[in-house]
């Protein structure tokens, strides 16, 4: 929890530990929508509870507690603290997959309001814990074999409700006891991961109960079973839904297509809305009594979160509260909407919105000492690419910039909220500024497909995108426009620009090294798709499923399909440096362009991170991630160095890169 001393200088400068260490209240990204909001009220509507979670990179481990708010005076109590970080689990392709991503941990109150449950990781294993709600004491209630995935009550409140599923742990030890023999390799491996099957299958739920001061577990019978809700695909996500005794509302949609808001009075009889915001971009739904709170994107790009409140049947939606800060998480409280509210300079808090004016009112500040840090001016952006699909961008400058070209870094590929690190949280954006770095942070503009076309599903979006690298085109010809207006603005300096990206937004900087003579110099976390990644690395399931996308079979290699894309390829002419800093279970994807671009002599580095997933999760790791781009850049870019004598070698191979670019150089 924050403690202030008094003593703190009124601004001082930024450091890239601020952003390392900053308090998270539910999922780290702005952009991340959930139906499931982190912000648990209690049954009198008084108190709000939710976990904090903090990162430590010195330890490489989390500070976790579960906090109890009060509504009235915004007054804070720890009730427990502890646990390791849970991350996120879900089935992709019939697969488990682990992404390295937190799961969102959902505090749950006992009906009377005195206790309340929620998931603690502890040596490894997550359980269901108990803890009163005055913080006089907590302890685990149910030691099961398998790891609790969601946590209830009985509706009397005499027992707590475990969702677990054993399946998970059944198959993880036949596949330990075909090893004895050796793996099958079948559909089952996806070899980037490792030289093993894969956990496959949905693994149905099964609810425990047990009772609250720990032991007597039992299978839950069907009626308190209910109280979890609909068991669903394993870390699948589920339409928006409110319900108040006024009535139901929901939100969902078919494949992409916008989403549709359905109202049922409580009689279940449907009423219809036909105002514009009963379809589009809908991110939440509460209740106040009769009044449904719709929050939604909306604006120019879809830049803007608004809140709308309709009495469905009864008047027009109007429209209370809009503009560029995200909200997130909202719920009702003691006649209050509360929510996560955050923007590009601002860490999230916990607000409390007005229902009838929209006015707000900061009930708690997880992060104080950001008030005397001193960060960049952020402005955002419009821009559209060569195919007339329009997104966004901040552009942020160092703090206390009076002008003149600077070095430019574009990192991507969401740009909601607070400017962390993009994406994955890879590369600190008011790092970069504090550094004297403009920073472009880009918001990837809508697919290819969806604007040009309508897919009926995956295999027909990714086909649509893939014919001739629409996608991909349509990406890179987005971020040189964005890049250009920060030139034409005369901010950036257009022989000193930067890319970056994780994930899709590495797949758009491998692109942009080939097809664009922009960058100066490049960082991705990913890499690369390349012939061999896409016909043997990701495994047979992953081999077809791109097979379906368009992508040519390993018996049918393609160059002329390749030409724009593979790095590979086009290695001879690509002089741009590259870092490359990936986790282990990635880094064969990148073998081929290393390899190829080592021979050649061309500047690349690699570094290769143990026990790491696509999103990196580990804080020592994401420390050294952060502070060798920041060097890349400011060598690449500034001409300058850390004179730390531990980084001699460092700039020794870096050193070694320039020259060798130079002599490579093309008279």
């Amino acid at each position: 929890m924050p403690a202030r001393d008094g003593n703190e200088p009124t601004t001082r400068a930024l450091v890239p530990d601020d952003l390392l260490r900053l308090r998270d209240i539910g999922l780290p990204e702005g952009s991340m929508v959930t139906s499931h909001t982190p912000l648990s009220v209690s049954p009198d509507g008084r108190s709000l509870a939710f976990l904090i979670n903090r990162a430590n990179p010195d330890t490489n481990s989390y500070c976790r507690a579960l906090v109890v708010l009060d509504v009235a005076s915004g007054g804070t109590r720890v009730v427990d603290t502890g646990g390791e970080l849970i991350t996120l689990s879900y089935i992709l392709r019939g697969m488990l997959e682990e992404p390295g991503f937190p799961d969102l941990i959902v505090p749950v109150w006992s009906p009377d309001g005195r206790w309340i449950a929620y998931r603690k990781k502890v040596d490894g294993r997550v359980q269901a814990w108990r803890v009163a709600a005055d913080g006089s004491g907590a302890n685990a209630v149910a030691a099961t074999a398998d790891d609790a995935e969601s946590v209830g009550w009985t509706a009397d409140g005499t027992r707590i409700l475990v969702g677990v599923r054993p399946g998970i742990r059944e198959t993880r030890a036949l596949i330990a006891e075909e090893g004895r023999s050796g793996y099958l390799y079948d559909d089952r491996f996806n070899p980037t991961t490792g030289a093993f099957p894969k956990i496959t299958g949905e693994h149905p739920r099964v609810v425990l109960s047990a009772a609250p001061e720990g032991g007597d577990i039992r299978a839950a019978d069907a009626g308190d079973a209910a109280q979890l809700g609909a068991d669903v695909t394993l870390g699948g996500g589920s339409m928006f839904s409110a319900t108040s005794r006024a009535g139901r509302a929901s939100a969902k949609r078919d494949f992409l297509g916008p989403l549709m808001l359905h109202v049922e009075d409580a009689a279940g009889k449907a009423i219809p809305c036909e105002a514009d915001i009963c379809s589009g971009k809908i991110t939440g739904l509460t209740w106040i009594d009769d009044t449904l709170f719709v929050v939604r994107s909306q604006g120019r790009a879809n830049n803007e979160m608004a809140i709308w409140r309709w009495r469905p049947g009864k008047d027009n939606p109007r429209q209370i509260l809009a503009g560029p800060d995200v909200l997130q998480g909202c719920t009702a409280a003691a006649g209050r909407l509360i929510c996560l509210r955050e923007n590009a300079t601002t860490p999230r808090r916990v607000v409390a919105i007005d229902p009838g004016t929209g006015h707000v009112t900061v009930l708690y500040d997880p992060n104080p000492e950001f008030a005397s840090i001193r960060l960049g001016t952020s402005r955002r952006l419009f821009f559209s690419n060569n195919v007339g699909i329009e997104t966004w961008a901040e552009l942020v400058v160092p703090p206390g910039y009076a002008g003149g070209k600077l070095p430019m870094v574009v990192v991507q590929y969401h740009s909601d909220g607070f400017l962390r690190g993009g994406t994955g949280d890879e590369y600190p954006v008011h790092a970069f500024a504090a550094r004297g770095f403009a920073v472009l942070s880009f918001e990837r503009p809508p697919f290819f497909a969806t604007v040009k076309g309508t897919p009926k599903n995956n295999d027909e979006l990714m086909a649509t995108n893939n014919t001739d690298w629409a996608e991909r085109r349509s990406l890179l010809s987005s971020v040189e426009a964005g890049v250009q207006k920060a030139i034409d603005m005369g901010i950036a300096d257009p022989a000193r620009i930067g890319i970056t990206g994780l994930s899709d937004g590495a797949s758009t900087a491998a692109f942009a090294l080939i097809n664009s003579d922009r960058f100066a110099a490049a960082a991705m976390s990913n890499c690369c798709m390349e012939p061999g990644a896409i016909a043997t690395y990701g495994g047979p399931v992953w081999a077809r499923a791109m097979q379906s996308q368009g992508y040519p079979p390993a018996t049918r290699p393609n160059p002329e399909f390749w030409e724009p894309a593979s790095i590979v390829q086009n290695a001879a002419r690509i002089d741009t440096p590259i870092l490359l800093q990936l986790a282990d279970r990635e880094y064969l994807h990148a073998l081929d362009v290393w390899t190829v671009l080592t021979e050649l002599g061309k500047p690349v580095e690699m570094y290769v991170f143990p026990d790491e997933r696509h999103i990196r999760w580990q804080p020592v790791h994401r420390r050294a991630t952060w502070e060798r781009a920041l060097d890349w850049f400011d060598f690449w870019l500034r001409g300058r160095r850390d004179e730390s004598p531990a980084k001699t070698a460092q700039y020794a191979r870096w050193d070694a890169m320039r020259q060798g670019q130079k002599t490579n150089e093309k008279p």
